[in-house]
């Protein structure tokens, strides 16, 4: 288990935001949004100040249901544009590759100093990580649909020009998000020294770059009746480290289901990866770490407090645990300059292959 409650998911509620927009508002945008339409029927959905949208479920006339979302803030706006060029992106051919939906981009007109956007509606509920247990069929609902979306050809992202992420740049970053934390004077000495082994360890960073959705969550990963229906919000699509897709399924309570998608994952891709799971416990600590950078910035003693709080429980938690090791401790530390040789020479072996 991977403590809950750092990240992206509490960000969004330290920013300043207006009155949000009524459903039947909404519906009205929409209706200039797409030609022809016309609502029957607008409901609310999510809550704004977490989300960054102002947003509705509208039900037309002619039997469908859509979204509307209006970014309500910078960082939204930004999100709102990549997920339109990553929905661009995802050609009919790709999708049909997928066990799982995909948003369809409907329309948009502006408002506001930005837009409206319509797509059509994703059934299904966000994934409850509280409710995921080992004993249903939903875990390794979860384990197939991403070894699906990893196993997409890496062409399109890269024709879209959307980000391609090498190993040796996902080490890198995550080395940074660990300086700037360590240089707080906050994170304790013991996780340090796990994260240090962590991104000194060769083998832990031998993989090869998959498509990645790049910020999946339990809430926008959707299930209808125990199993994967659709994935929402593919702002960040990019090639990179598939670990980033499956961090989030560590802060499940129940450990039999944090097996059941990893062993569901690995099968379906053939063990392709073998460190991929204790990428994703490293990227999950970090989370915590960002949360803590997150909180120096906006001085929020709040959530400085929170983010110091969540590491030394971290700590106690791995302290010790040979199971959560995040290092393979199977070859000597080899330099950075030593890595990329390494990671170069894997590069060029997979090109000419």
């Amino acid at each position: 288990m991977i403590l809950r409650g750092a990240g992206a998911s509490r960000r969004g509620t330290t920013y300043p935001v207006g009155m949000a927009r009524s459903p039947l508002t909404l519906a009205a945008l929409a209706t200039s949004a797409v030609s022809g339409l016309d609502v029957r029927a607008a409901s609310p959905v999510g809550v704004a100040t977490g989300s960054g949208f102002d947003q509705a479920v509208l039900d037309t006339t002619d039997s469908r249901r859509l979204v509307i979302r209006i970014p309500r803030m910078k960082s939204a706006e930004d999100r709102a544009t990549a997920d339109l060029a990553a929905l661009a992106a995802m050609s009919p051919g790709v999708r049909a590759r997928l066990p799982f939906a995909v948003p369809t981009f409907l329309g948009q007109t502006p408002v506001s100093g930005t837009r409206a956007v319509v797509y059509d509606y994703l059934p299904g509920e966000a994934v409850g990580l509280s409710a995921l247990t080992g004993a249903g069929t939903l875990p390794g609902s979860i384990g197939r649909a991403l070894a699906a979306l990893h196993s997409l050809p890496t062409s399109f992202v890269a024709d879209a020009g959307l980000p391609v992420v090498r190993p040796l740049d996902t080490l890198a970053s995550s080395v940074t998000v660990m300086d700037q934390a360590s240089a707080t004077g906050l994170v304790p000495a013991g996780l340090l020294d796990r994260w240090e082994s962590a991104t000194e360890d060769p083998a832990l960073w031998q993989f090869a770059p998959t498509v990645i959705n790049g910020a999946l969550s339990a809430d926008t990963v959707l299930q209808s009746h125990d199993e994967v229906s659709g994935i929402v919000d593919w702002f960040s699509l990019g090639v990179g480290d598939p670990a980033r897709d499956l961090f989030w399924v560590l802060a499940a309570t129940d450990t039999d289901a944090v097996d059941g998608v990893f062993d569901a994952y690995n099968e379906a891709r053939g063990q392709s990866d073998r460190q991929v799971r204790k990428r994703a416990m490293l990227y999950a600590e970090l989370e915590i770490a960002k949360w803590l950078l997150h909180g120096t910035q906006e001085r929020s003693t709040e959530i400085v407090d929170d983010a110091v709080g969540m590491l030394h429980t971290l700590v106690d938690i791995v302290q010790n645990d040979l199971d959560r090791r995040i290092d393979t401790d199977t070859r000597p530390v080899m330099t950075v300059t030593e890595v990329q040789e390494m990671l170069d020479r894997d590069d060029r072996r997979q090109s000419s292959s």
